[in-house]
């Protein structure tokens, strides 16, 4: 059982981080489409800054659950360095159990917004399930889709806290825990 969670666990990671390499390469073939379009032939798409922007709003959202997972977030490694063991592994329980309710209030929030938003891009086509098939819609995507990347951060934030969560829970258990990364040199760990 322990290998399968293991085995999603770097899926999941692999997968956004191919995900984040895709919207990042993405972000810059826009912005260099766009600014071609724009100064050399003097004729820029419509849709070509907002790709670009969207592009790297999904990037960061993503990015945002690679970082909880990875554990590099904001953290005061430092100070843990200072602190023995036990006291530094539940500081890093307590903020995992922070980034895990922001993860719970990004999925609520994100849902309501989602489902409130109004307004469409005019200059945006988009694909819209019908009579049960896909339908290209050639103009006036909703601008819910745009947002929809947040409440899918918060689901993978959550699941990215828990996973630490369990992991260092694990790791303490097993005397094998140490400190952040910018903490390894402390005498206890050896």
């Amino acid at each position: 059982m322990f290998k399968i969670v293991a085995w999603t666990d770097l899926f999941v990671r692999k997968t956004l981080t191919a995900f984040c390499g895709l919207f990042l390469f993405l972000m810059v073939a826009f912005a260099v489409y766009n600014v071609v379009m724009r100064y050399v032939f003097e004729d820029p798409p419509v849709w070509g800054d907002l790709l670009t922007v969207l592009s790297n709003i999904w990037l960061v959202f993503l990015a945002l659950a690679l970082t909880v997972r990875e554990k590099d977030h904001i953290a005061l490694d430092l100070v843990y360095s200072w602190l023995p063991l036990k006291a530094a592994f539940l500081i890093q329980q307590f903020w995992s159990s922070v980034i895990f309710c922001l993860g719970v209030v990004m999925i609520v929030y994100g849902m309501e917004s989602v489902a409130t938003m109004g307004g469409k891009y005019w200059e945006m086509w988009h694909f819209s399930w019908e009579n049960g098939q896909f339908v290209f819609k050639p103009n006036y995507m909703p601008k819910k889709y745009a947002i929809a990347i947040v409440p899918i951060s918060g689901c993978l934030v959550c699941a990215a806290a828990v996973a630490s969560i369990v992991e260092d829970s694990m790791k303490f258990r097993a005397g094998t825990y140490k400190r952040g990364k910018g903490a390894e040199l402390h005498p206890e760990d050896g």
